[in-house]
């Protein structure tokens, strides 16, 4: 299912997190943190959004640690249901597109939901004071679209670094709709 991310809530703290990697090395938020903020990209394999944009996402992450804006990708889906996004799956596709950042996993979605995350890719650009500036697209470029390629996120991020906020015209990411597991009953707990 398509969905559209909501629009940028500015200010909002990042919520604290402590999650594996793909490769099962713990990272928390603060120590991911570079010293102009973080970018924290929610994403899953097999999203065809997120395949559409791998490339250039992982391009634009190199280029924001020379502005001191360090990366995380979260795979936040039911890799239960939908295998492909088994964490073996996941060091694949961090190895075949030469992520230069941690893939972390959150089996228990819970950080998904805390940060609002609703589709894939779903992307959150916080300030060096861990504000959120930015809540948008990676760029201007869908699926099979050959026009010329701004990238609106980059743009954004290069902003925050420089004055601390982001622009106040942002437009949503959209993508995949993250699997989520189904409620546990109390008759399974």
């Amino acid at each position: 299912m398509l969905l559209d991310s909501p629009l940028c809530d500015f200010g909002r703290k990042a919520p604290n997190f402590e999650l594996s990697s793909c490769d099962k090395k713990l990272y928390c938020r603060d120590e991911l943190v570079g010293t102009k903020g973080i970018l924290v990209a929610f994403i899953f394999n097999h999203c065809p959004y997120v395949k559409a944009i791998v490339a250039n996402f992982v391009s634009d992450a190199q280029r924001l640690q020379t502005l001191g804006i360090q990366t995380v990708a979260i795979m936040p889906n039911n890799c239960i249901s939908h295998p492909a996004d088994s964490p073996k799956k996941m060091v694949d596709f961090a190895t075949q597109h030469n992520f230069g950042f941690p893939y972390l996993i959150d089996e228990t979605q819970s950080v998904a939901k805390v940060y609002g995350a609703v589709c894939t890719p779903d992307f959150f650009r916080f300030n060096a004071h861990l504000e959120l500036q930015y809540r948008g697209r990676l760029d201007n470029l869908t699926m099979g679209n050959d026009d010329t390629r701004i990238p609106e996120l980059f743009n954004a991020m290069e902003t925050i670094a420089k004055t601390g906020t982001g622009p106040e015209s942002q437009i949503a990411s959209m993508g995949c709709s993250i699997k989520w597991r189904p409620p546990i009953s109390e008759s399974q707990e």
